[in-house]
């Protein structure tokens, strides 16, 4: 079995620390000196005792820029639901301790603060990402973006939250049930009911394919008017 690397002995420390302590007590000296290694590694890693707490966000904001410049998707809102993926893979991949930096982040005010302020900064990258792709000009298109926007990061988090509570087997399931419905609810359509029963049925062009195939069948399956 790999040993643990430095930057994670001194989470590991860390979140030991805070359960004994609580994590206004527990300092960077206490943290160093249960993990065996000396501030200088530590300040390599973190830059504050919060930093221990919260992931790499700008490192993750920098994955998910690039993935909405590089996605095979073809519309935004498909790019997005695309890059916000990475994300939530990361919590995952972090485990436990995406776990318990929930439970901590939930009691102390100050890292609730923080949090909150770490989401914003997903919102406002998506937000400007659709203004941009979709070239939204005035009101109308400035709040489409901002509403395409909270809907990626609400669902994303509503899902994450469930994961980290244990309250969800199948994060990516859930997932990618929940982004399904975040593209349902800007697609547009039209339908009309020819005379011999043929459906005719429009969409806004370039609209992801797993959102139209819902609406499809509900529309097709639906009883008809006569």
């Amino acid at each position: 079995m790999d040993k643990p690397s430095p930057r994670d002995r001194l989470a590991q420390a860390a979140f030991a620390l805070f359960d004994e302590r609580g994590y206004e007590a527990a300092t960077v000296d206490d943290i160093t000196e249960r993990a065996g290694l000396g501030r200088t590694t530590f300040f390599r890693h973190y830059r504050s005792k919060d930093d221990v707490i919260f992931p790499d966000h700008d490192r993750l904001l920098a994955l998910v820029s690039h993935r909405l410049q590089t996605t095979s998707q073809q519309t935004p809102l498909g790019a997005a639901l695309d890059a916000v993926r990475l994300v939530l893979l990361h919590y995952l991949d972090e485990g436990d301790v995406a776990r318990r930096r929930y439970a901590f982040t939930s009691t102390v005010p100050a890292l609730r603060d923080r949090e909150i302020a770490s989401v914003a900064r997903y919102q406002r990258l998506f937000r400007e990402f659709f203004a941009e792709r979709m070239g939204a000009t005035g009101e109308s298109g400035s709040l489409r973006a901002e509403l395409m926007a909270a809907a990626v990061v609400a669902a994303h988090n509503h899902v994450l939250r469930r994961w980290m509570r244990v309250e969800s087997e199948d994060a990516l399931g859930e997932f990618d049930d929940a982004m399904r419905q975040v593209a349902g609810l800007f697609a547009t359509r039209a339908t009309e009911r020819t005379g011999d029963g043929t459906t005719v049925v429009a969409f806004r062009s370039g609209q992801d394919l797993d959102a139209l195939l819902p609406a499809l069948r509900s529309i097709v399956e639906a009883p008809s008017a006569e």
